[in-house]
């Protein structure tokens, strides 16, 4: 399977979007929305219910996720920002029109075959894996690429490294340094525009 590689164009992520809402596939289009948002983990995000981000009393959207990392057993408190409640709303709406229970203990990306299970890991991967191959997006892409593709973009949108391993709840910066994806051109450009 190899390191998976951030999307690194902005009008492919655009593309990846289009394309699972042109399949009316909103599950995977929301799965991929929160992926790249969020720069949780495909685990974290399989296991989320609904009750995790809406408030059902309140009859809205939280601000905030708040987690226990699976894999790490951390903390986590992650912004839902403006694309991941637009692509959830989508999601809700749909599983409404298909009869399909959104309840707070409901989790919100279910496998086909199921009620209420969450989609695996490994059909996770095949929808991602799929779908960029469909769009020859390069690299090797995968779930893994959704998290990294968020610190790629933000290290591009010059938020401070140490701001982007506290968001990753990384234990060093060598770890987030593998994440941001960055290639000998990008470390050219910079020798280039340095002209002292």
């Amino acid at each position: 399977m190899g390191a998976m590689s951030p999307i690194k164009d902005k009008r492919k992520i655009d593309a990846m979007k289009k394309y699972f809402l042109g399949r009316k596939e909103i599950r995977n289009y929301a799965l991929f929305c929160v992926g790249i948002n969020t720069a949780l983990r495909i685990s974290d995000i399989l296991n989320l219910k609904w009750n995790d981000v809406y408030d059902f009393k309140k009859r809205g959207f939280r601000r905030h996720l708040e987690i226990i990392e699976k894999k790490t057993h951390k903390r986590n408190e992650v912004f839902l920002n403006k694309e991941v409640v637009r692509a959830l709303e989508r999601l809700m709406e749909y599983c409404d029109d298909k009869n399909m229970s959104i309840g707070a203990d409901c989790y919100i990306f279910v496998g086909r075959r199921s009620t209420n299970k969450p989609l695996c890991r490994s059909q996770a991967y095949r929808i991602i894996k799929a779908a960029a191959q469909v769009l020859r997006i390069d690299g090797n892409i995968g779930c893994h690429s959704l998290r990294k593709t968020f610190g790629y973009f933000a290290a591009r949108n010059k938020v401070s490294s140490v701001l982007i391993m506290n968001i990753y709840n990384h234990s060093s910066f060598a770890i987030t340094k593998r994440y941001l994806g960055i290639e000998q051109d990008e470390r050219d450009r910079v020798f280039m525009r340095m002209a002292l």
